[in-house]
């Protein structure tokens, strides 16, 4: 089996518009795959959501509005209620009633999802049933893409692809990806996929913003050499690129970066954090666009990415989203902002 090394896809010729949207969304292939997806993907990781209605109706606006691709897992839940439940999966599959040939679902293992040895990891015990059970709980037959949440360091690799190729073969998962893993996990697995004659890896998920630009040392380079598609998660650096911070000011009572403590806040916001959200709030008031909007264009400005996930908990939250698709920055902005960014791994959580 050869791995994909054709470039990564460009825009399909029109853009698709949503019965509802105001927005046009651009879609794209998910890497070297045929398989087309929005710019912006919905997340449903849900921090600062507790009500399961709420939760369901954004996702029917996001659909309603050109999202096509949304992003679970089986431990996510509203505000990490009944925590590892899988609560962010009913609730996606409620809302998908009717709809399920309109969107992409991706879903992960390898969480603690409980107490017991095998509630964690990639065995091949433990993916088989938690397949099974995130179907259930979507009520759908099958996942577009099924993520490993984490690498296993105690599970041989060979042993996860196995795994995996087999839910693909039994039409459980169309194709497979993974999250969180370093370059060379990357090429390993897909090394490992080809001897085994498996199937290969089709998308990574990572963490990228202004804020955390980590993967453009050597995952940017696995992602162009191998035409895989890359969900860039967390582009708003946990909110700080939203709008809602500044650095004259504490961070708002109840927001995630409150409940961190105003020492490490004012810490990060004292030094060049501080000065890249503030340079993102004079771009976007020179381009009369939302901070937030200015970050995930600039992420979505990169051709390794296939997809930025919004981690919006509201409507509200969702609409200032997709005011970052349809225009592009200026190479002049773009070079302000990689100037201002340009360290690595500003973030500190």
């Amino acid at each position: 089996m050869s791995w994909p090394r054709q470039p990564l896809s460009h825009h399909i010729p029109s853009p698709i518009v949503g019965p509802e949207q105001d927005q046009i969304l651009d879609y794209i292939n998910f890497g070297s795959a045929g398989l087309k997806v929005s710019r912006l993907a919905l997340g449903l990781g849900l921090r600062g959501q507790s009500d399961a209605d709420a939760a369901q109706r954004m996702i029917e606006h996001a659909i309603d509005h050109g999202i096509n691709l949304i992003d679970c897992a089986n431990v996510y839940a509203p505000l990490d209620n009944h925590r590892n439940s899988g609560q962010s999966e009913v609730i996606l599959g409620r809302a998908i009633v009717g709809k399920r040939d309109q969107v992409v679902i991706t879903s992960k293992v390898a969480s603690r999802v409980g107490s017991g040895p095998n509630d964690a990891g990639l065995s091949r015990g433990h993916i088989l049933r938690e397949i099974d059970r995130s179907l259930q709980r979507l009520g759908t037959d099958y996942l577009d893409v099924y993520l490993v949440h984490v690498f296993d360091p105690s599970t041989p690799l060979e042993e996860t692809l196995r795994a995996l190729d087999d839910v693909v073969r039994a039409g459980k998962v169309r194709y497979t990806g993974c999250c969180n893993f370093a370059a060379w996990q990357v090429c390993r697995a897909q090394w490992t996929a080809e001897r085994i004659h498996g199937t290969p890896l089709m998308a990574v998920q990572n963490q990228y913003s202004l804020l955390e630009r980590g993967p453009e040392r050597e995952l940017f380079g696995v992602v162009r050499a191998l035409g895989l598609g890359m969900m860039a998660y967390s582009p708003l650096a946990i909110g700080l690129l939203s709008g809602l911070y500044t650095s004259d000011r504490p961070a708002p009572e109840g927001t995630f970066w409150h409940q961190r403590g105003a020492e490490r806040y004012d810490r990060l916001m004292g030094g060049q954090v501080g000065r890249v959200v503030a340079t993102v709030a004079t771009i976007a008031q020179e381009l009369g666009k939302t901070p937030a909007q200015v970050a995930l264009a600039w992420v979505l400005s990169h051709p390794e990415v296939t997809c930025a996930i919004t981690g919006g908990d509201t409507i509200a939250h969702l609409d200032d989203n997709l005011g970052a698709v349809g225009w592009s920055l200026d190479p002049e902005l773009r070079a302000r902002l990689d100037e201002v960014s340009k360290t690595h791994g500003l973030l500190d959580v």
